[in-house]
């Protein structure tokens, strides 16, 4: 007995096979089916009930074993990371740190709602619809306050400054995150905050925001969308196993070689290159998708843009900052 590529996964997560975290544990699978021949075997008056039964306590027994290739997760569990709803992960606990000083997202958020609520819940957007010049040039003073400015060298090219919204990726990301989440919404030439969103903000401060934004950031933001890279996969789907994975070690290389392993079939999604392989584009991506474009614009780490220094290549380490820690507690036992 084999699964079929397009046979729904044992594994429960509704997903076809080919698609499922089980992908690269196909190998236990066929364990599981020699044994249910096996049991045959020993018992050919077993009904087809009391098989698909057993089948059953097999699948269930082998997808809460620790697998290597999950690093020690279960199957069970990296399930629940790639497609349980944001409010519904398990084996980690998601706070909201006393401060947020330190993120850059929730600080240019709050410049955004204080601007809006000295103007009675909304203000005037560009001819472009961005955010106004003002506002921009408040954000682009910040960046000194964060820990990230040890690495700018060009304000011009910053991710953290800029002349304008279009300039200004962080910025930008964050008024997308803003409005994906139901924060903000634009209607009129104007950006309006929510009602609940102002109630929610004048109660509680900023803090009431952080899981609604991170939930945007995380389930419904298209992470391609500041890069060029042609990429066709949900690259976001990893991306609980790829932050306790860099909070374990802070390495990107070997971040890299992790998810090659979990998620063999990702580089299947790479197109033919004649100057990169599969294996160093799917670096490049995490590191400008993950690394850089997510994890170091809410603040979570740093890394250090220089690859060469006098000539000799310098490894690829995230330094975790405390707000990570502060925000992701996880439980896994690995």
């Amino acid at each position: 007995m084999k699964l079929g590529r397009n046979d729904l996964c044992h594994c429960g997560s509704g997903k076809k096979f080919k698609r499922c975290c089980m992908s690269s544990v196909s190998k236990q699978h066929a364990q599981v089916f020699d044994d249910a021949e096996a049991m045959l075997a020993m018992n050919p008056n077993l009904s087809l009930d009391e098989l698909n039964a057993a089948l059953q306590h097999k699948v269930q027994e082998r997808n809460n074993q620790p697998h290597p290739d999950f690093c020690g997760v279960t199957p069970t569990q990296m399930a629940n990371w790639l497609y349980a709803p944001f409010d519904e992960l398990q084996w980690v606990k998601i706070s909201t740190p006393d401060s947020l000083s330190a993120s850059p997202v929730m600080r240019y958020l709050s410049l955004i709602l204080d601007e809006a609520m000295a103007q009675a819940g909304s203000f005037k957007a560009t001819s472009k619809d961005n955010l106004p010049i003002k506002l921009v040039k408040q954000a682009s003073e910040l960046l000194p306050e964060f820990i990230v400015a040890q690495f700018e060298i060009d304000i011009s090219i910053s991710e953290f400054a800029g002349s304008n919204e279009d300039k200004f990726n962080a910025l930008h990301y964050t008024r997308v995150l803003a409005e994906i989440s139901g924060i903000i919404y634009r209607r009129s030439g104007r950006y309006h905050v929510k009602k609940s969103a102002q109630k929610q903000y004048q109660a509680l401060g900023i803090k009431a925001l952080l899981k609604p934004m991170l939930e945007a950031a995380t389930s419904k933001y298209n992470w391609g969308y500041l890069d060029g890279f042609d990429f066709d996969g949900n690259f976001s789907d990893f991306w609980l196993f790829m932050l306790w994975r860099i909070q374990c070690h802070n390495s990107v290389d070997k971040l890299v070689k992790e998810v090659m392993t979990a998620f063999p079939d990702l580089l299947l999604a790479f197109p033919t290159d004649d100057y990169f392989s599969p294996e160093e584009r799917l670096s490049m991506l995490i590191e400008s998708r993950f690394i850089e474009r997510f994890l170091q614009f809410w603040g979570f780490v740093t890394i250090d843009p220089r690859r060469y220094i006098n000539a000799e290549p310098v490894a690829r380490v995230a330094q975790v900052q405390p707000l990570l820690k502060q925000t992701f507690q996880f439980t896994i036992n690995a």
